[in-house]
């Protein structure tokens, strides 16, 4: 082993034993990933719980995430306190936990799958464009993790001019 290489192995484990003891080295303890996708709206045209980025004023948005540990176990509303999405004006929609899709005369044979899921219906006076939203999920100790989509035009939020129409 050279002294040079020897130096650099010394220099990387001071850097790694300094970022440790400052804690700007904690380890990330919840993962995070999601979607959105257009929700069931009566007489709203579909397709519902499709991926999509593009809603039209009074169209319900469903975020859907999955929140795992460091082990990777996913975690329902028995090992997060909260999960909240927060859209690019500040305001904040609440998440559940919850099975989809839910046991009902549609749905007789009940959930297939459990996720969190917060949803917003778009308000007739929100104005058209493209927003970045976010979303945190905070775990029964206070501990805290933010999620974001890619940062494309494609993973942003866009809200399109003119109104869904109901069927009557």
């Amino acid at each position: 082993m050279t002294l040079r290489f020897a130096k650099s192995i010394s220099f990387a484990a001071v850097a790694a034993l300094a970022v440790g003891l400052t804690g700007t080295g904690h380890a990330q303890d919840l993962f995070l990933d999601g979607d959105i996708v257009r929700g069931a709206q009566d007489g709203a045209p579909g397709p519902i719980c499709v991926l999509t980025n593009q809603f039209k004023h009074l169209e319900k948005v469903v975020f859907r995430f999955r929140v795992r540990d460091q082990g990777g176990k996913l975690l329902d509303d028995k090992g997060i306190k909260n999960l909240v999405v927060e859209l690019a004006d500040g305001q904040k929609i609440q998440g559940q936990y919850s099975g989809h899709p839910p046991l009902n005369a549609a749905n007789p044979g009940g959930p297939t799958d459990y996720f969190w899921v917060a949803t917003w219906i778009v308000p007739a006076s929100y104005p058209s464009g493209t927003f970045r939203y976010k979303a945190t999920a905070t775990d029964l100790q206070g501990r805290t993790q933010l999620w974001e989509p890619i940062k494309r035009v494609t993973t942003d939020l866009q809200v399109l001019p003119g109104e869904i129409t109901f069927k009557k």
